[in-house]
């Protein structure tokens, strides 16, 4: 017999079965891997740390700009059956507890993320190899991985939040658009752990592999935030009456 979490995971993925939205994390990745890759490869008398140089180049304008707007994208169009069709009062009255309905929107947001990172992750080795680097592939990138997808769960919960509350499809993703370059703006003042948006570019070094980060903290406050906006999400959903008009 299904748990109630399994049912909600079951109907969020068959609404987004057929939905054209995954397709961006996908193209987009690969438009920046492209240029990232020619821009490293017209510069290797200046960019000469190999693999180091060329993630340098993809994961700039990908972790502070691309993602963020992909996941907010995706988070408001998980919200945006609900929102449309008159379609809130049988999501709120359905025999599943409203944390298994949340929980269900939170697994689809993260399974994709995760799709997302891995999907950045081999475009790299392939242009690292296309670029011809020799050196092994670095075994760091293993935490940069890890550590980034800790940082999409956080935007991920952001972006559900927001795009709960705003019924408007663009303006979370605008938000998410907005708060990757304030994310840009934090790191380059040191604060980047403490902005929800920064988190996942300092996790996967955006721009500056060699940065030094502090991991606990990183993930103490990831999981702060995590706690924070699923908090937040759930409490709205239980104790605000929020009926199509």
């Amino acid at each position: 017999m299904k748990t109630s979490y399994q049912r909600a995971v079951k109907a969020e993925r068959l609404k987004l079965k057929r939905s054209p939205v995954w397709l961006a994390f996908f193209a987009l990745p690969m438009i920046s891997a492209f240029f990232g890759t020619m821009n490293y490869m017209m510069n290797l008398e200046v960019l000469k740390s190999e693999w180091f140089s060329l993630w340098s180049q993809h994961s700039l304008f990908l972790c502070y700009f691309f993602m963020p707007a992909l996941i907010g994208t995706y988070c408001s169009y998980l919200w945006r059956l609900e929102h449309t069709h008159h379609n809130w009062n049988s999501f709120l009255t359905a025999p599943i507890p409203r944390l298994s309905l949340y929980l269900g929107k939170l697994t689809q947001a993260v399974w994709m993320a995760i799709l997302g990172n891995l999907w950045i992750f081999f475009l790299f080795y392939i242009c690292g190899r296309f670029a011809r680097i020799q050196s092994p592939f670095p075994s760091v990138a293993i935490e940069w991985f890890l550590c980034g997808v800790l940082g999409t769960v956080v935007i991920c919960c952001v972006q559900l939040l927001l795009s709960l509350i705003i019924r408007s499809f663009a303006i979370p993703i605008g938000i998410a658009l907005l708060g990757g370059i304030l994310g840009l703006m934090m790191t380059n003042r040191d604060h980047g752990l403490d902005y929800p948006y920064s988190i996942y570019c300092m996790g996967m070094r955006a721009n500056n592999p060699d940065r030094a980060v502090d991991i606990p903290t990183l993930v103490i406050n990831s999981i702060g935030y995590i706690f924070i906006f699923s908090f937040l999400t759930i409490l709205y959903l239980r104790k605000r009456e929020i009926a199509a008009n």
